[in-house]
Order: C-alpha cells, then sequence, then structure tokens
C-alpha cells in the first residue's frame, strides 16, 4: 500500500539548508549558486535568508543573497513585503507575474527532507529555467 505524501507545513523548512542552483539562461549561459537557505522566526513567520556564492559561467564567483517571508499558509513574500508566490503544500505548480515576466513553478517534496524547486521565466526582460535543491544541513 502507498503512503500518500505528506502536506508540508511552515515549521518543516525550519533551519538550514544546503542549496544548489543551476540557472540556465536561454542563450545558453549558465549559472552556478552555492550556498544556504536558513528559515528562522520572524515574528509569526519564518525569515528565509538564501545566501551563498555565484558563478556565472567562468566568470569570478560573485557573493548574493536574497531574502524571503513565509507565513503559516506557505505564502511567500518578498522581504518588501509584496506577494511572490504560494508553496503548495504536496508539492506541484505555483506562479508569479512580474509584469511583464511570467514565472511559473515548481515544487518537488518527493525525496523529502530534500526538496527541489523550478522556475520557468519568461518575459522581454528574462528567459532562463532555474533549478534549485535543498538539503538538509
Amino acid at each position: 500500500m502507498s503512503h500518500a505524501p505528506a502536506a508540508r507545513k511552515l515549521t518543516d523548512f525550519a533551519g538550514q539548508w544546503r542549496l544548489e542552483r543551476q540557472i540556465v539562461h536561454e542563450d545558453g549561459t549558465v549559472a552556478q549558486f552555492t550556498g544556504t537557505a536558513t528559515w528562522t522566526p520572524h515574528g509569526d513567520r519564518l525569515r528565509c535568508v538564501e545566501e551563498g556564492a555565484l558563478r556565472i559561467a567562468d566568470g569570478p564567483a560573485m557573493t548574493g543573497q536574497r531574502v524571503y517571508l513565509w507565513d503559516a499558509d506557505l505564502q511567500v513574500y518578498f522581504d518588501d513585503g509584496r506577494f511572490f508566490h504560494r508553496v503548495p503544500p504536496l508539492g506541484g505548480d505555483s506562479g508569479h507575474w512580474c509584469d511583464p515576466d511570467q514565472y511559473d513553478g515548481s515544487y518537488d517534496f518527493s525525496e523529502w527532507p530534500a526538496f527541489t524547486v523550478t522556475w520557468s521565466v519568461r518575459g522581454p526582460r528574462k528567459a532562463y529555467h532555474m533549478t534549485s535543491r535543498y538539503d538538509p544541513a
């Protein structure tokens, strides 16, 4: 008998994760990000800080950081308070329209506690596919 996948909840993400990200641009340029994602309490939410080294093609590594706020409904906000997207508790698709670009995402929790998030971004300013893998630290 197979088990139904467990619905993820906010507290499942608390703590530090290893983060490996690959970004493949439409022109073939590949960028790699290696670092951590750390979810810590922030009021009734969790604050997620992704930080590490970004290397574009054969260029030098640059330090990068992004901050997000996650709420109990798994809604993700940028650090300035703008809504980004909702994480599907069982995994699956999500999206975000950031005029004029469309972000189509998918969460895969099938290897939990490791998980993968993919984003395909299309618009006049952006065209890339990004895959991020999170592993417990």
